[in-house]
């Protein structure tokens, strides 16, 4: 990496999502750390991805598969150690990838240092006051401080026992109880991220995401929900667990930690949907990207997807910042599943694929939805997401989008371990191991690798506009170009052939009818 220059270089970076756990193996103990990420680098530079994204790879008991940080400056054994850790950056640097790491603001491990002196000292003791300690309500106390709920399932409070075994005090966890969130009007709270984010870029790292960007601060008093809500990847608007506005001096201290470094960035986990309120997380002093979700919850229709690209173009314009695009993650239901599942769901996923990647901006994808993987309908006995038990085994959880990545080969492992997969992979995915789709031209895996070598090569992606110019179309498509440009994007949503704008065939996301017609459920790029 010696030499890059300390550009913006993620203005129009397509970064790859690596869910540590289920990426590659290599101890054989079943799951993923950084030394078989360290391993697939040469697979990652063949994709043509410009950086990745680890998910949470720090000690942890991994009561939210890692999401449940106990030392936010260090590895977790089950993922290697700092030395692994160093020599992936190192090695990916000469791959040309960045790295971007997981950063959890929001809340720690009740297992953190800080919530196991908290929990052995006395209400009111500088120890409880780095998170939310409250009395309960009701003459005994044995009601949470408010109506608060946890996102996965409950009530978003728990209470200790007293020295003599009476009820005590109650602590806030937004998300499971393993996850007291922090106090953020604490200075002590504010320095440790600080220490957080200068130990991981004197490393190396070139950019963080920020989970539960929309968290951290909370309204003065904590106020009951009028709504009493569980959700967390949807609308916030009156959710008083979100979206507060303090939260915005987090975001401006973590900008100036990082303007002293150049060439480094940070995105957030910004489940906002409104366009003004969402355009507030990337101002010029705040954080450089946000996640903006709509495209990931808009259903394969032409006049949906259309409005929320607009939305998402138009909610960055107004403060200078980059748009940024993903159809999948470890959180969400995979695309070939959420557009219908088997051939059509593919067919789709193939074509909203294009579409994304012909945007301007950000481009996120996840390990896996480059080889067109499905969800996976796993046993009772399999799932760990804490969803599953929080539900009372109602809600089944994020397991079914985090099975381990096929490599090659067939069952029980496919090439990602040697050992028992933390989670079981299907019978059946020999096709779509990436070994086989490198095989085959027609692939998913070569139609991505194909997209992204034009991104990287054609003139009609070297365009700095965030915006799109918008072609008529048949009904149940569209079609828009990137100004400055002959670069046109087509999608066919609706159920019969259509014509194909004028141009030069460049891309399709699937074979093109006989008479050179776009077929349902397909897109191309022409120029």
């Amino acid at each position: 990496m010696a030499g890059w220059p300390p550009v913006e270089w993620w203005r129009d970076a397509v970064i790859y999502q690596v869910y540590v756990r289920s990426f590659c193996d290599s101890d054989a103990d079943g799951v993923g750390d950084l030394d078989g990420v360290r391993s697939r680098l040469g697979y990652l530079e063949l994709l043509g991805v410009d950086a990745v994204w680890l998910t949470p790879f720090y000690p942890s008991p991994m009561a939210d598969h890692g999401y449940d940080v106990a030392d936010p400056r260090d590895v977790d054994p089950t993922f290697g150690d700092l030395a692994a850790f160093d020599a992936l950056v190192d090695e990916a640097h000469r791959h040309g990838i960045r790295v971007t790491i997981d950063l959890v603001p929001n809340h720690t491990s009740s297992e953190h240092e800080w919530f196991r002196a908290a929990f052995d000292s006395a209400p009111d003791s500088p120890e409880r006051a780095r998170y939310h300690f409250r009395p309960g309500r009701g003459p005994d106390g044995a009601e949470p401080p408010n109506n608060w709920q946890s996102v996965f399932g409950g009530p978003a409070w728990t209470r200790l026992s007293g020295a003599d075994g009476s009820g005590g005090e109650w602590y806030l966890h937004l998300f499971a109880a393993e996850q007291p969130d922090l106090n953020w009007t604490n200075p002590e709270v504010w320095a440790d991220l600080e220490k957080t984010l200068r130990f991981w870029c004197d490393r190396g790292v070139d950019g963080f995401r920020i989970d539960v960007a929309h968290g951290m601060a909370k309204p003065e008093g904590l106020p009951d929900d009028d709504g009493a809500q569980a959700r967390l990847l949807g609308d916030t608007t009156d959710d008083p667990r979100f979206d507060d506005d303090g939260v915005h001096d987090v975001h401006r201290m973590i900008r100036a930690v990082l303007d002293h470094y150049p060439g480094r960035m940070a995105i957030g986990e910004v489940w906002v949907y409104d366009d003004e309120r969402f355009a507030r997380y990337v101002r010029p002093d705040e954080l450089h990207l946000g996640f903006n979700f709509r495209l990931l919850q808009t259903p394969f229709d032409a006049t949906a997807v259309r409005t929320a690209i607009e939305h998402s173009i138009v909610a960055v314009e107004s403060v200078g910042a980059r748009p940024t695009w993903t159809l999948s993650n470890h959180d969400v239901s995979r695309p070939v599943t959420r557009f219908g599942g088997g051939a059509v769901g593919l067919a789709r996923a193939r074509a909203m694929a294009l579409v994304t990647l012909a945007l301007p901006g950000v481009v996120y994808l996840y390990n896996g939805e480059e080889l067109g993987l499905p969800d996976v309908d796993l046993p009772g006995w399999a799932l760990q997401d804490p969803v599953w038990e929080r539900s009372g085994h109602t809600e089944r959880g994020r397991d079914g989008y985090r099975v381990p990545v096929p490599w090659e080969g067939g069952p029980p492992g496919y090439g990602f371990s040697e050992g028992k997969p933390w989670l079981p992979m299907p019978d059946g995915w020999s096709e779509l191991t990436a070994a086989a789709q490198l095989e085959d031209a027609d692939s998913t895996l070569s139609m991505f690798r194909r997209a992204l070598e034009l991104r990287h090569s054609h003139a009609g992606f070297a365009t700095n506009h965030s915006g799109l110019e918008w072609y008529g179309a048949p009904p149940g498509c569209l079609a828009f170009r990137r100004p400055g440009s002959t670069l046109v994007c087509a999608l066919n949503a609706s159920e019969s052939p259509v014509p194909l704008p004028p141009g030069d065939v460049l891309l399709t996301s699937g074979p093109l009818a006989p008479d050179g017609l776009l077929p349902p459920n397909t897109a191309a790029w022409l120029a």
